[in-house]
């Protein structure tokens, strides 16, 4: 949808953000500044919408204006149930954080999987042509589902997920193979970690472990491969004590900022009709804003 045709509308296109809670959300500075950018006239804003009223609030987006929007916790599952069409990778993984309108019908897919995969396309291209194709990931939680579905699409062969909590880990596996995709899953120990990482070629922290205010992610990388590259979806702080220490023994790394830019982009597209481009000077203005 082009800019004139935005002209020719009565009503600017609106996109939001929804969660309980949503006041920490940098969505809004995001995409307000995707709009200035592109010289697009629209709103984003932070909504709080608590799950009882979910079914109310997406019943009503077309009478408000809305053209669609982002989805956070908790909401990210209960919205399948309130949308016309729900696209492959949220049918696959039962989540979805974006919804928008096409052909008079209220679609749903998730954009976290490709998010994560384009921050390290952009940071390291090639990234993901190791012949051995091994990947070590931490923590089991929502992050954790569409980061090891990307893993999958990219054709990593042996992905092995550790949790502190064994159990949730293996359910998780146990759900994924359900859904067709965790064949190449495996458990490990959490008291492992530590040894597991002799042979992969990726570590991926999915955890709030790191994360400011939360407690630390105890691991030792000896048995790191040099060639490995290791990423944290973490990006409060920056650079956590991870990617610090995965640094200075000369692995490369990348940060998780990207991803949540990056997984902001097909929302974008979707709501104002123009692909927006993560740059260095948004990932400033939303490093101020943190």
């Amino acid at each position: 949808m082009s800019q004139s045709t935005h002209a020719n509308t009565a009503v600017l296109p609106k996109a939001f953000v929804i969660g309980w809670p949503i006041a920490h959300s940098k969505s809004p500075t995001i995409h307000t500044h995707w709009l200035k950018q592109n010289g697009l006239s629209g709103s984003y804003e932070k909504i709080a919408v608590e799950p009882c009223n979910l079914e109310r609030f997406v019943g009503s987006l077309k009478d408000n204006g809305f053209v669609g929007g982002n989805v956070t916790i908790p909401h990210k599952e209960a919205i399948l149930s309130f949308v016309d069409v729900v696209h492959t990778n949220a049918k696959r993984l039962r989540a979805a954080n974006t919804v928008w309108f096409e052909g008079g019908k209220l679609h749903a897919d998730t954009t976290d999987g490709y998010g994560f995969l384009s921050n390290l396309d952009q940071h390291q291209p090639n990234w993901d042509q190791s012949s051995d194709g091994k990947a070590l990931v931490l923590g089991a939680g929502g992050a954790s589902r569409p980061i090891i579905n990307g893993l999958i699409e990219r054709g990593f062969k042996t992905i092995t997920l550790v949790n502190r909590t064994k159990e949730r880990a293996e359910s998780l596996v146990e759900t994924l193979r359900d859904l067709g995709i965790g064949s190449s899953m495996v458990v490990g120990d959490w008291q492992d970690r530590s040894e597991l990482l002799a042979e992969c070629s990726l570590l991926v922290n999915t955890s709030s472990l790191g994360m400011v205010g939360q407690p630390p992610l105890d691991l030792s990388l000896d048995a790191l491969p040099s060639s490995a590259l290791v990423t944290d979806i973490v990006y409060t702080p920056l650079e956590t004590n991870l990617l610090r220490d995965a640094k200075a023994r000369g692995n490369v790394t990348v940060d998780g900022l990207g991803m949540l830019l990056h997984q902001a982009v097909p929302g974008f597209e979707h709501w104002f009709g123009v692909r927006p481009a993560v740059t260095d000077e948004l990932r400033q203005l939303v490093l101020s804003t943190t």
